[in-house]
């Protein structure tokens, strides 16, 4: 008898697993009979439609995939891809994914930094944006209406296609998606003088879980101050945003210079701590930190990469750098003027006479690899026995690919209230930091390895970094802050590991609009804004 009871409580996970995979399959096909029975065009929709019995199903779920972590066997792949061609096919896949039990998740570009746009582990559909990439540039009145599946290398194409002193600020990856990067903040080397993108958005079309369209006017206030920086996959679909457009002078000027540490990198990284959140708005300077061969001895030694834009002539930029950091020793041969719209293309890594087209291009300019990213904000400068720490790390094998991005905030960004929208990171803050780990090899134990290493780096910079919360931006996503269960229901304390290091303490205003305009949670993922007052035990 003992050995029967044994050899049937064996089987149970396999019933447990038959009987899942069972309901999956229904649940699935329920779903596509939803789809089709409640769309306006069942021939329409049907072409939109993707499962793992279409042929194009991979190269449509991979080809957007920015980051080789999300593209293995063992990855969790979509039950359906829905790429709707208009806003009705958008609202029947929400409809009929919340009849059916299905988690949406929104996917603009495919660069989310941990694969939450596309990636899911509990029954999914990837609502895929690819199609909705409209947009209309009003040059009189310096506005422009964009899509959400729009890359904001098109953006600023349309935009300098209508008039070249007009420019937006957000980001230098031409193919990072608008919906995504416009949700979670957004910025570029135009932040200290304007800002974030979302400090420059006035207007925004959106499908909420009842399926409505709600512009500015009809979401109300508070709802339109969530989705600018709160990130806005937590409260519905946003499908379309209406931005302010910026004014920027026909000639601007770039410079790009390398320092080693045998030319005094660390002391040069330690004075622009200071002198970078402090020079004009107009300026611009950041470092990329990088491990390469030491040109006197072949040794491998730490580079850092200035990069500069200035909203100006070169003359004015030499006199300001001679000003404020003679020690950088920028020369005039150094500096290149050019318009905006062509800086975009110098920051992207184009050569200069690339053709503005490559801007329309979604294929990103380097290949695709595997990589893990973190991210710091700091408010005091790190000494320099501090930065010679950070070179020990570099030392390691699995940084051969390593970088450390610092962009320094001040200027405008200090000038915008903490609480004015989601994103609190403002006045006080000397520079954010990106963290980067790339690697090509396959396999669970090379990710391990290199995860392994940007998390020592990251607890090493604990002492120099922002406190109480150590501050962390969102659209460098980490999921290693803190994740929501996978049940429906999440509680606020939980969700404030991960989302006080995000927003600090707007995170309690966004809750609160989440219970407002999603109760039941349905538009969820690891790390989305939970409701304060569930209608269901937790689970």
């Amino acid at each position: 008898m003992e050995k029967s009871t044994t050899s049937f409580l064996s089987l149970v996970p396999v019933l447990v697993l038959f009987l899942f995979t069972i309901v999956l399959a229904d649940n699935h096909e329920d779903f596509l009979q939803c789809l089709l029975f409640h769309s306006q065009n069942s021939t329409s929709i049907s072409s939109v439609i993707y499962t793992p019995k279409n042929s194009s199903y991979l190269s449509i779920l991979e080809i957007p995939t920015q980051n080789l972590r999300f593209t293995s066997q063992d990855t969790p792949k979509p039950v359906v891809i829905v790429t709707p061609l208009n806003e009705s096919q958008i609202q029947t896949t929400i409809y009929c994914a919340k009849e059916h039990g299905m988690q949406i998740r929104t996917r603009s570009g495919g660069h989310d930094y941990e694969g939450l746009s596309f990636v899911s582990q509990v029954p999914f559909v990837i609502l895929d944006l690819i199609n909705h990439q409209s947009i209309d540039v009003d040059g009189e009145n310096a506005t422009a209406w964009v899509q959400s599946g729009s890359t904001i290398g098109s953006l600023y194409y349309r935009i300098a296609e209508k008039n070249r002193t007009l420019g937006f600020t957000a980001g230098v990856c031409p193919t990072v998606g608008v919906g995504g990067h416009l949700s979670g903040g957004g910025y570029g080397a135009l932040l200290r003088k304007y800002g974030l993108a979302v400090d420059n958005i006035i207007d925004a079309r959106l499908i909420d879980v009842n399926g409505r369209i709600l512009d500015r006017k009809s979401m109300g206030e508070d709802l339109f101050w969530a989705i600018r920086g709160g990130g806005g996959a937590s409260f519905g679909v946003i499908i379309a945003w209406k931005i302010k457009l910026v004014p920027v002078p026909e000639t601007v000027t770039v410079f790009t210079v390398d320092r080693t540490l045998q030319q005094n990198a660390t002391k040069l990284i330690h004075k622009w701590q200071y002198v970078a959140p402090e020079f004009p708005q107009d300026l611009f300077v950041g470092i990329l930190l990088s491990r390469v061969n030491s040109t006197e001895d072949g040794k491998l030694t730490i580079q850092a990469t200035f990069n500069s834009l200035f909203l100006g002539g070169a003359e004015r930029l030499l006199s300001l750098m001679q000003e404020s950091f003679p020690e950088l020793g920028i020369l005039k041969e150094d500096c290149i003027e050019m318009s905006w719209i062509e800086s975009v293309l110098y920051f992207a890594g184009f050569p200069r006479e690339e053709s503005l087209d490559v801007l329309l291009d979604r294929t990103p300019l380097e290949s695709t690899r595997h990589y893990k990213a973190k991210s710091d904000y700091f408010r005091e400068p790190i000494s320099e026995q501090g930065l010679e720490g950070i070179w020990k790390f570099f030392d390691e094998d699995e940084a051969e690919a390593a970088q450390i991005i610092l962009n320094p905030y001040g200027g405008r960004m200090s000038e915008i209230s903490e609480w004015a929208l989601p994103f609190p990171h403002r006045a006080g803050n000397l520079y954010i930091v990106e963290y980067l780990v790339f690697w090509d090899e396959e396999g669970t134990e090379a990710s391990e390895r290199h995860i392994s290493w940007i998390r020592r780096l990251y607890r090493y910079m604990a002492p120099y970094a922002s406190k109480f919360p150590r501050a962390a931006y969102i659209n460098y996503r980490d999921l290693d802050l803190g994740v929501n269960g996978n049940g429906v229901y999440t509680s606020y304390a939980r969700a404030s590991i991960w989302g006080s290091k995000y927003f600090k303490n707007n995170f309690m205003k966004l809750a609160r609009v989440k219970t407002k305009v999603d109760p039941d949670n349905f538009f969820r993922n690891e790390q989305s804004v939970p409701p304060l007052s569930p209608r269901w035990e937790i689970v």
